[in-house]
């Protein structure tokens, strides 16, 4: 009898052990953790780390607590599609991420056959919402509406002076800097040259051979930071001193250790800063006390979590269908980023992009500080 109680007992505890360990959600952050864009990744497993950590400490996600699942995409796409397979073995229901479009839109494929509902904080090639999918989100914009900004500014402050389009041939890079070009294309603005170059390139002299030649006098770089970076750099050594425009992945000040004082008169979009919403200042200042700058795609990553709770909580499950039903029925969702609702297809509606202009502090330091906001 006394056997029998004990076994009774136990089996009652390791039940409840093992109901505890089921009743976590599993979040994967889907993201470059390392590689040349591995200040991003940080950035949206910060973002994601503090507001999972709030929502836990206010009771979890419908009464179960949330534990993240890191994967590393190392901006790759086959290594994205890894990861996602990672994650459906692992039980993962939810991914913030990927960072960039080119992995995002075929590792959107795994997880929606996985039942894995994702929000992307800076996918924001269009195919990644276009193609129909039931679990795609994102808390960025799109590039066709970040081209239209840039296009509408260079056609405005540029219109008589000799454009070059560069791009590093990603999903990302070519469609924004394709995206850029048809508006200003409209608007009446032909460039001299269209380059594609690769990632991971170093030397740019060929390219500025060949500027040089076409006589440019201002270029539209889509890319990220790192070759964008060098370009500038090399732009300036070789004494061709052009305004560079670009898009939301040079919002880095990484882009100014690589570039330099070459960097000064940068010009790029991206959304309204969140950092200076005064409803952010506490959070601002905590991500700063803990030693880290919640700049680019942090805040982008912590909505997304915020939005992933507040459609569960609406929902009143934690079935990724029922919440993804959620995230377009019911909001908008109260976040660092404002009031977010999202459409049929997943893209968030936000106040759009604004031009920033890259300067050098009396102190020292780069910043980028917004320029013109867009309509």
């Amino acid at each position: 009898m006394k056997k029998s109680l004990f076994t009774g007992v136990a089996l009652s505890a390791l039940l409840a052990m093992s109901g505890g360990a089921w009743a976590d959600i599993l979040v994967g952050v889907g993201a470059p953790m390392t590689g040349p864009n591995a200040t991003y990744g940080a950035q949206i497993l910060k973002g994601a780390e503090a507001a999972i950590a709030e929502i836990n400490a206010k009771g979890g996600m419908n009464g179960e607590q949330i534990k993240i699942v890191i994967g590393d995409d190392v901006s790759d796409p086959k290594q994205g599609i890894s990861v996602a397979n990672k994650f459906a073995g692992d039980g993962v229901k939810f991914v913030i991420g990927p960072y960039n479009s080119g992995v995002a839109i075929p590792a959107s494929d795994v997880y929606a056959e996985n039942g894995i509902l994702m929000i992307s904080p800076g996918a924001t090639n269009p195919g990644y919402t276009e193609k129909g999918l039931w679990n795609v989100f994102r808390t960025c914009g799109r590039d066709d509406q970040q081209g239209i900004v840039a296009g509408e500014y260079i056609a405005k402050h540029f219109k008589d002076k000799k454009i070059a389009v560069v791009h590093d041939k990603t999903p990302y890079g070519q469609g924004l800097a394709d995206a850029t070009k048809k508006k200003f294309n409209e608007l009446g603005v032909k460039e001299v040259l269209y380059e594609g170059v690769n990632v991971g390139e170093k030397d740019f002299s060929a390219l500025i051979t060949k500027a040089k030649a076409a006589g440019v006098e201002a270029i539209y770089w889509g890319g990220v930071h790192t070759e964008g970076g060098l370009i500038i750099r090399q732009l300036a050594e070789n004494n061709l001193k052009v305004p560079v425009i670009s898009g939301d992945a040079i919002v880095n000040n990484e882009l100014a250790s690589i570039a330099g004082d070459a960097v000064i008169g940068t010009l790029n979009t991206f959304g309204p800063d969140p950092r200076v919403d005064p409803a952010n200042k506490e959070l601002v200042e905590k991500f700063r006390a803990s030693g880290f700058e919640p700049e680019a795609y942090t805040i982008y990553s912590y909505a997304a979590a915020q939005a992933i709770a507040a459609a569960a909580a609406a929902a009143g499950s934690n079935d990724p269908q029922e919440v993804a039903a959620a995230l377009k029925e019911k909001g908008p969702f109260q976040t660092a980023l404002g009031a977010l609702s999202f459409d049929a297809k997943g893209d968030a509606e936000l106040p759009g992009y604004v031009m920033y202009e890259w300067k050098k502090n009396a102190d020292g330091n780069y910043v980028y500080e917004q320029q013109v906001l867009a309509n």
